[in-house]
């Protein structure tokens, strides 16, 4: 244990421990060859203490103290691999659980060194994720790997030395997303076919994502923050490092749009899924049909669609997403799951009390419908119940911001802060009844706008519990609301006093205080349901991509700098073609065309809005454009050729 507790501290690269132990000499091969005699004695005698003890030196080793730079070394090595696979693919009769843990931490901590190749890695990863669910071994070891990949990736920047180590190819990654959808359908499943105690359970174990999934987490974020936060270098200006930085920012966006695909896919066979799950429960007769219906929502939050779909939807509306190529490979899957998510939040809406008070038994329609409010008969005849119907769409700044010092306040403590919130005309604060400091000079002072020099509304100290000054300032902490004119306030607390052997914590409790645009809070929500939420995060993102494809591509530099000759009128007579190099030049065979025969140049010309199509068969010749004489003569000057003479013939 004391070999086990050397390794986890030496895992934290911040302890001094890791720095010491990585300064260490490598160790010889028969020193590596003797632990191994070790642990074959101790497996042919199933001394289980020796073997867990072999393992985490295998552990330390690997990380610290070897380097399979010899051939002799390589050997000891693939010695050491076969006795880890050989303890890996034991029976679990003949294994416990503690040793299958330790064996697989030993691999994951000498992957580099075991399958020192990136082919060796991909094979070890591609077995592990195929046949993972039928091998407790290798189920457990896929798990540690991933979750190691996993944080390594959270903490590397994209385009490092190491990121293509941590970052899996895209063969590894549709696997993993596989083993994601399926764990995600089944836990959806599980809400329908388990019994009543094991879905109480169950609810209590969620969300807790699998090492796949958080795996994907890493990835997705991963790429997603490199993508929005990448900012190129201030010092470096060289055409070289703006090209890299471009190619660095296309690289991101090729991989964001394919992981994204894959996404969505998944989503999309998720979402079928819990559409399913949740008819078969609205359908079904059991007891406990509301529970379960209920606690559906909280089960979908567990899946990849709470953790996965609301981080990549907010990430796409960022500008440096919202591209025609995105919006082009997204939108039908983004269509699809708009469609999914609605009908399914729709279906569960329908079995909450609002809706069901809404839409309540025909016996009782005719003495309600006398009895419906304005709002409730227009929306009957306007519009059909949707699943917002009924539902509040919460404000950001309907809850309100909450501003509170450390509790209790320590001696010299200071705290300043600033609240603002666009559009208010005036805030309303509303501060706890604990409010309490040791003196009364120990105060708080509420500043009308952005900072201590603006006007001073009132200030605020001291306790009325005995303690300190045994008084307050003015009237006291306020019980009441406190109005501030504007939509800015900043607050400024200080404690002045040091703290008295005998003052209790609640009389240096501090402040809170909840400020708000809006002098009541009744009208507060409590947020959307999830897939409510969902739905409409979903059709926000919709639409946004829909108006980038109807907008089309950007105005090319070149096209601003030729925006005369596009406007051209003789250009616009020309009829273009494209060679098989890409380049473009007028076309040798005139097509038909629709245009008046000649164009006068002192007016300006507009297509015909009735032709779209030019007939097909038959050609004519492309209209004379009549040039005005002033443009003649300069190009017969340019050209060097005269005017042509026309002499009478002679008979």
């Amino acid at each position: 244990m004391c070999i086990h507790q050397l390794n986890l501290l030496a895992a934290s690269s911040n302890l001094p421990i890791s720095n010491f132990l990585g300064k260490q000499h490598p160790i010889e091969a028969h020193h590596l060859s003797s632990i191994c005699d070790i642990m074959e004695k101790a497996m042919v005698n199933g001394d289980t203490c020796i073997i867990r003890c072999i393992l985490v030196v295998f552990q330390v080793v690997f990380k610290f103290f070897f380097s399979p730079q010899t051939e002799r070394n390589r050997d000891i090595v693939r010695r050491s691999g076969l006795l880890l696979w050989q303890l890996l693919m034991a029976p679990r009769d003949q294994i416990c659980s503690e040793i299958q843990k330790e064996v697989c931490l030993a691999i994951s901590s000498g992957l580099n060194i075991l399958y020192p190749g990136e082919a060796e890695i991909n094979n070890l990863l591609k077995l592990v994720l195929t046949e993972g669910e039928r091998n407790s071994g290798l189920s457990q070891l896929r798990d540690v790997i991933l979750t190691n990949l996993a944080e390594q990736l959270q903490n590397n920047r994209f385009g490092s030395e190491d990121d293509d180590h941590y970052r899996l190819n895209d063969e590894l990654l549709h696997y993993i997303l596989k083993i994601v959808v399926r764990e995600s359908c089944v836990l959806i499943t599980k809400c329908q076919t388990v019994s009543k105690d094991d879905f109480q359970r169950l609810l209590s174990t969620v969300p807790a994502a699998s090492s796949c999934l958080r795996y994907l987490m890493a990835v997705q974020n991963h790429l997603l923050s490199n993508t929005i936060l990448i900012k190129p270098d201030d010092n470096d200006d060289s055409d070289s490092s703006l090209q890299g930085e471009t190619l660095k920012v296309q690289e991101l966006k090729t991989s964001i749009l394919s992981l994204a695909t894959q996404i969505l896919t998944g989503c999309d066979e998720v979402l079928e899924m819990l559409q399913q799950v949740t008819t078969a429960l609205i359908n079904s007769d059991i007891s406990d049909r509301e529970q379960r219906l209920k606690g559906l929502e909280q089960i979908t939050k567990a899946t990849m669609l709470g953790h996965l779909l609301p981080v990549l939807l907010t990430s796409l509306m960022h500008p440096n997403l919202q591209t025609l190529t995105m919006a082009d490979a997204l939108m039908p899957q983004l269509v699809q799951l708009v469609l999914y998510t609605s009908q399914t939040a729709l279906l569960l809406k329908t079995q909450s009390p609002v809706f069901s008070e809404l839409n309540s038994s025909p016996s009782c329609a005719p003495e309600q419908k006398g009895k419906q409010l304005p709002d409730e008969r227009m929306l009957e005849e306007k519009e059909e119940p949707g699943f917002l119907t009924g539902l509040k769409i919460p404000a950001p700044w309907a809850a309100g911001k909450t501003v509170e010092t450390v509790h209790p306040v320590r001696d010299n403590y200071k705290f300043k802060e600033t609240v603002h919130i666009p559009g208010a005309r005036c805030l309303y604060l509303r501060f706890d009844n604990r409010c309490s400091s040791q003196y009364d000079y120990d105060k708080l002072v509420i500043y009308a706008g952005p900072s201590t020099n603006s006007r001073k509304v009132a200030e605020y100290g001291g306790n009325t519990l005995g303690y300190g000054s045994r008084s307050v300032l003015g009237t006291g902490w306020p019980k009441d609301l406190v109005k501030v004119e504007g939509d800015t306030v900043t607050f400024s607390f200080e404690m002045r006093s040091g703290r008295e052997h005998n003052t209790p914590d609640k009389a240096m409790w501090g402040f809170a205080c909840t400020v708000r645009a809006q002098e009541s809070s009744e009208d507060v929500s409590g947020g959307l349901p999830f897939l409510v939420d969902l739905a409409l995060g979903l059709s926000v993102l919709a639409c946004s991509m829909l108006r980038i494809l109807y907008n089309g591509p950007e105005i090319t530099k070149d096209e601003e700098t030729c925006q005369e000759l596009l406007r051209s009128k003789l250009l616009q007579r020309c009829q273009w073609q494209v060679e098989a190099n890409g380049v473009i030049s007028p076309a040798l065979t005139p097509s038909p065309s629709p245009l008046p025969l000649t164009i006068e140049e002192d007016r300006e010309f507009t297509y015909p809005s009735d032709v779209l199509v030019p007939p097909v068969g038959h050609y004519f010749d492309l209209p004379r454009i009549r040039l005005p004489p002033g443009i003649m003569i300069k190009l017969r000057e340019i050209s060097g050729r005269a005017r042509p003479q026309f002499r009478p013939s002679i008979k």
